[in-house]
């Protein structure tokens, strides 16, 4: 059996169960709309650390110990951790993995590592190459910030494009058996960039990232947005997901019933003050582990496509007037059947 339909799309057969999923997240996401989701919000962003970076691999780590306490497995049982972040040498999740004793893939997609590691992760599942293997990611606003843009001292101004990199972590157990949510597809997305530069607007220069993974995986697939129950972007934010709707429109794809943006989702835009909404690689983390996965447990949604966005730019590229890379890729998450 061909384990490939289409030019772009995986099919993972033997359908990788998420059996746990854990995440964790600050301060400011345990204030917004979807705080009754999360598993575990803190009360301070340092997390007891003495820096952000520190915090950062911390909160990982965490999501990681909490995910295996569910399901009573140790680390030792877990083949692979699949991890990655925002930082320079994704420095987070190699820190995390240095606390724990599992093998270890870093991963890089900006913000959409998310989607990225639950698909690697499932491939390693589904081909029998592992019998556990954890996908996780995570962001912290403030080491993204003076990353990427300013440093937090400054008090720069924020643009109405701009958005707020979520702190928190998401971490997800597959396993190849089991009464839960599997993976079905895994459509893996092509970098496009169509000029933008403004790092203040990283919703225009994703979206149509997003467009190219959202329409690929309809063609490949044979199926259609009526198909799912939710689809679930990344960190669009409100402007990226306004644009994404009107340019899948123009391809003859209709997704404003049931489609949402993670961070669109995870902040009240108005009374929390953050412009566009949500980004960071831990947006799409969390909110897929708590929202989207304890909803499919409930039997609220049956089919849903996760496709976690990036921008893939660097400071270095950012400061030498380079235009921002966009990519996408996107999960397949049912729960029903099998």
């Amino acid at each position: 059996m061909t384990k490939r339909v289409g030019k772009q799309t995986i099919i993972l057969e033997n359908k990788p169960r998420i059996i746990a999923t854990t995440s964790v997240v600050g301060p400011k996401e345990g204030e917004g709309p979807l705080k009754d989701y999360f598993d575990v919000i803190l009360s301070d962003d340092l997390n007891g650390k003495d820096s952000f970076e520190k915090a950062e691999s911390s909160i990982m780590y965490r999501a990681v110990q909490e995910t295996l306490k569910k399901v009573n497995l140790q680390e030792k049982d877990i083949h692979y951790l699949i991890a990655g972040d925002l930082l320079n040498q994704t420095a987070a999740s190699n820190f995390a993995a240095r606390d724990v004793d599992i093998p270890f893939i870093g991963l890089y997609g900006a913000c959409s590592t998310m989607s990225e590691s639950l698909g690697v992760a499932s491939m390693l599942v589904n081909a029998e190459y592992a019998d556990y293997a954890i996908a996780s990611t995570s962001s912290h606003f403030s080491s993204a910030e003076r990353q990427f843009r300013f440093p937090l001292e400054m008090g720069s101004q924020r643009t109405p494009t701009a958005q707020w990199t979520v702190t928190g972590s998401g971490a997800m157990l597959l396993a190849r058996e089991g009464n839960f949510p599997y993976i079905t597809y895994f459509t893996v997305g092509k970098i496009k960039d169509y000029g933008q530069t403004d790092t203040s607007d990283m919703g225009s220069a994703m979206a149509p990232a997003a467009v190219d993974t959202l329409k690929q995986h309809f063609e490949d697939t044979g199926r259609k947005p009526e198909d799912y129950d939710l689809i679930a972007s990344g960190d669009l934010g409100n402007l990226g997901k306004k644009i994404t709707e009107e340019l899948l429109k123009e391809y003859g794809y209709d997704i404003s019933q049931n489609y949402i943006d993670c961070g669109d989702e995870i902040f009240d835009k108005e009374r929390q003050k953050v412009n566009c909404g949500g980004s960071g690689c831990g947006c799409s983390a969390v909110v897929s582990c708590g929202y989207i996965y304890k909803n499919m447990l409930k039997g609220k949604y049956k089919k849903v496509l996760l496709v976690s966005t990036g921008a893939l730019m660097s400071s270095t590229t950012s400061l030498q007037g380079e235009s921002i890379p966009g990519i996408a890729h996107a999960v397949s998450i049912e729960f029903g059947g099998n």
